[in-house]
């Protein structure tokens, strides 16, 4: 589900892995791929898959920026429309089911695809996540935070994989995963979980203006098209409400504490992009050099990071770590995270490295989906 840059370098990686995969004895068979508009899937689900041509012919329109409905005849496979998808959608899933390991793996960025996840898992088929809507469960529709529907969906924790959601192919969430099925409690995380926001920090710890940093991450990509949706630190609560989930913690994204590098008054309502680089940012230069100089006397560094502790802490902003950290010594757009546990208390366990990108992405949801290979015959 979602054919944008993930899903359609996932369906590459797959490709380009086919003689790897046959070493290990596996084949991954791609029964049905879908944009928010159209299906595409294999005539026979039972026996067939949609052929590997049909798969670059997939990306090729889905690239194009066309609907999957503007594909022509491709041979054995079927087109359907909005109006029948869904329901073919359900009818491959009762199908087939948990009998054959059927992965529904989700690389959309929309929180419509929590209604037909939720309803798959019933039938015992698998959960692969790039998407990072149903695993906070943010309704867009009903703008509200759905805690029965992650319950439901994690209740079975066997068949759902999400590594993607938080630090693309790092693997984050199966290292927590280890350690708390391992009966060894976790106690605190704290861990830059944004790329661009790990480039700015480590950008103005140099001397460089906030403002200057800024637009420089924009030109090179760094950036989302207004830089504020990365400001905001709203994409790093995101991250940090499912690691909290992940250790017991019942809580929704409004109960974290995140801290904007920039005020309401210079929110996408009250400003357009172009005024916010052009005089807005320039504004908080001073503050944010005197904050650097000030985390320097200390012999600290800046870093935005997000911090889970103890039974209730969680919050995101900019905190003052020691230069000698791991998260300290972060330059550039890696993702690192310190993991505190019962084992690792005075020394935590760290995971760094590439934390975005479409093609690091779509690795880590093709490890998820062959991970659950594993729980078939």
């Amino acid at each position: 589900m979602g054919c944008g840059g993930v899903g359609r370098q996932l369906l590459q990686h797959i490709v380009s892995c086919r003689s790897l995969h046959a070493q290990q004895g596996v084949h991954l068979r791609v029964i049905g791929v879908c944009d928010s508009k159209s299906l595409v899937f294999a005539s026979d689900v039972i026996t067939r898959e949609l052929n590997d041509q049909t798969l670059y012919e997939v990306c090729r329109v889905k690239s194009n920026g066309s609907s999957l409905s503007a594909l022509g005849d491709l041979g054995e496979c079927i087109v359907h429309g909005n109006s029948e998808s869904k329901r073919k959608v359900m009818d491959i899933a009762a199908l087939l089911g948990k009998a054959t390991g059927l992965a529904f793996v989700d690389c959309s960025a929309s929180s419509e695809t929590i209604g037909v996840l939720n309803q798959v898992v019933d039938m015992g088929c698998c959960v692969v996540l790039a998407n990072k809507k149903p695993s906070y469960f943010y309704n867009d529709i009903k703008d509200t935070f759905l805690l029965e529907d992650y319950d439901k969906l994690v209740s079975y924790p066997r068949r759902i994989r999400h590594e993607s959601t938080v630090g693309a192919g790092l693997p984050v969430i199966a290292s927590l995963n280890r350690l708390l099925s391992s009966g060894d409690p976790v106690h605190r995380i704290i861990g830059s979980l944004s790329g661009t926001l790990g480039y700015v920090m480590s950008e103005v710890e140099d001397g460089k203006p906030l403002s200057e940093v800024v637009k420089a991450a924009k030109n090179l990509g760094f950036t989302e098209p207004d830089p504020r949706d990365d400001l905001s630190g709203m994409d790093v609560a995101r991250k940090a409400l499912i690691l909290a989930r992940l250790l017991g913690r019942r809580i929704n994204l409004d109960n974290i504490k995140i801290e904007s590098l920039y005020p309401d008054e210079m929110g996408p309502d009250a400003m357009s992009v172009e005024e916010f680089l052009a005089s807005g940012i320039v504004s908080l230069d001073n503050d944010v050099q005197e904050r650097v100089k000030k985390a320097l006397l200390n012999g600290n560094v800046l870093r935005y990071v997000c911090v889970i502790e103890g039974s209730s802490r969680c919050e995101v902003g900019i905190q003052e770590l020691p230069k000698d950290s791991p998260l300290g010594r972060l330059r550039g757009s890696d993702n690192v995270l310190e993991i505190y546990s019962r084992c690792y208390n005075k020394q935590p366990l760290v995971i760094q490295g590439a934390g975005a990108g479409n093609d690091t992405t779509a690795a880590g949801v093709l490890a998820d989906i062959l991970d659950i290979q594993d729980l078939f015959p």
